[in-house]
């Protein structure tokens, strides 16, 4: 019987001693050789982190020219023309378009007018200039006005064969700008186109002033009249030398006293048409 207590006895403790191991807590062991990996790693950090802090002035500017890249300037670079760029053709083109797409460019940024500048004018006789009249697609179009020869190829609808003002290419129409005759004043001969200002005589009108009178009243209604030919003829010559749309390209290259070799022209149908009497003085 004592026997068999004292087996229940060790049975119990044995139970006891397992119920311990079962509940006591588990220490994990470390690898020695991954602890030490571990440990060596965080001293490197630290020992960079104050190799760093303790750098020179000539050794920090060293490291930073070695971590440079020019990718950021080069892009700070390429957005600053592209705002740039923007921004001056918004000025240049008075508000029209921030990329250049103007229709009517300033002079300075068509090809056509630096070629000009570094070729120089050009210098074509009536009969060479002739050939510019835009039938020939090959050629620029140009007309020409007391003188000078402008490009006006931008504009062939109005300028070119079947334009409205086919009249004035390839020559120089001058006194059409004035008379308002395109078809027959194809020419730079200006003598007589004062008389369209001029009032027409009648001797039952012109009897109101005395000879001496009227000769004066004559010599100053010329000289209106000259004054008036001279301003029609000067907005024309401005027009197209200020506009940015017709490049001067050159002049007309005439012989000397070519002038007096022509015929007088009458004054064309259409300007004689508005001349009128004078007014008698009340």
């Amino acid at each position: 019987m004592s026997a068999a207590a004292g087996d229940g006895v060790r049975q119990r403790k044995a139970k006891a001693s397992a119920a311990t191991d079962e509940t006591s807590p588990l220490v994990e062991e470390v690898d020695t050789s991954e602890a030490e990996e571990i440990e060596r790693e965080r001293e490197e950090t630290e020992a960079e982190r104050l190799r760093r802090k303790n750098r020179t002035p000539k050794e920090k500017l060293e490291e930073e020219d070695e971590e440079y890249s020019p990718w950021v300037d080069i892009l700070r670079v390429i957005s600053f023309l592209v705002f740039a760029s923007c921004a001056l053709s918004y000025l240049i083109s008075s508000g029209e378009t921030f990329t250049w797409g103007m229709k009517h460019p300033p002079n300075y940024l068509q090809v056509d007018w630096w070629k000009a500048k570094f070729r120089g004018p050009l210098y074509l006789t009536p009969d060479e200039l002739a050939a510019f009249d835009g039938k020939d697609e090959t050629k620029p179009l140009y007309l020409a006005i007391n003188g000078t020869i402008y490009d006006v190829s931008s504009n062939k609808r109005t300028y070119g064969p079947e334009g409205s003002y086919r009249y004035f290419a390839g020559v120089d129409a001058a006194r059409s700008y004035v008379t308002g005759c395109f078809a027959e004043d194809r020419t730079p001969d200006m003598r007589g186109v004062e008389e369209m200002y001029l009032p027409l005589d009648d001797p039952e009108v012109d009897a109101h002033w005395s000879p001496e009178e009227l000769a004066a009243l004559k010599e100053k209604e010329l000289a209106d009249a000259r004054r008036r030919v001279h301003e029609g003829l000067l907005h024309w010559v401005r027009f197209f030398e200020n506009s940015p749309k017709y490049p001067k390209v050159g002049y007309v290259k005439r012989p000397k006293n070519w002038l007096a070799k022509e015929p007088r022209r009458p004054l064309c149908k259409t300007a004689a048409r508005g001349r009128a009497k004078r007014t008698i003085p009340e």
